[in-house]
């Protein structure tokens, strides 16, 4: 067998076992490909392309909530438009998340992102600027919405008092809530 035929195979069998070991175990996963992380990960969803090219260049605090179709982003690519004039021209830059983040469905963090702690990003926002500690931020570009004390206060007095429960005991009990029956 030749060289390019075993390296196409090894290509697509670390890519399939990739995309099986993401849906698996997403943490572990992510910590295979090289992001830093700190303890009490959670990502929701398959992280198979969620840290992109230089997953090393991303660090995760503690206590960090990643939904469904997150995309960090450590490079700038437009920078090949200019690569046939300035052959060396490069944008990489690390992104940093803090302890206690919750970064919602489809949001996408850009390179050199810093998030503070106790922060939250809105679902389908892009970061793209340093994120304060105590923060919800949201929109596109990302933007201050309220502090995360503001944020407590508003969801306390909205709950609906099941966030202690898991599975299908949550289920019963949300759809008993909502009058669903089915």
């Amino acid at each position: 067998m030749s060289a390019t035929i075993i390296t196409l195979i090894s290509k697509i069998f670390k890519n399939t076992f990739g995309m099986v070991y993401a849906r698996l175990n997403p943490v572990r996963y992510a910590k295979w490909i090289g992001v830093n992380m700190g303890a009490n990960i959670h990502i929701y969803g398959n992280p198979y392309n969620m840290f992109g090219t230089e997953p090393w260049c991303i660090t995760l605090g503690n206590n960090v909530h990643i939904t469904r179709d997150v995309i960090f982003i450590c490079h700038d690519g437009g920078t090949l438009l200019f690569r046939d004039s300035i052959p060396d021209l490069e944008i990489t830059a690390p992104i940093n998340v803090g302890s206690n983040v919750y970064i919602g469905v489809r949001s996408i963090i850009l390179p050199g992102v810093k998030i503070g702690n106790n922060c939250i990003i809105a679902a389908g926002s892009v970061v793209s600027k340093e994120v304060k500690d105590n923060t919800v931020v949201g929109g596109v570009p990302a933007k201050f919405i309220k502090s995360i004390d503001d944020y407590k206060e508003g969801v306390k007095s909205r709950s609906l008092h099941l966030g202690h429960l898991t599975g299908k005991i949550k289920d019963k009990e949300l759809r008993k809530f909502f009058n669903y029956k089915k």
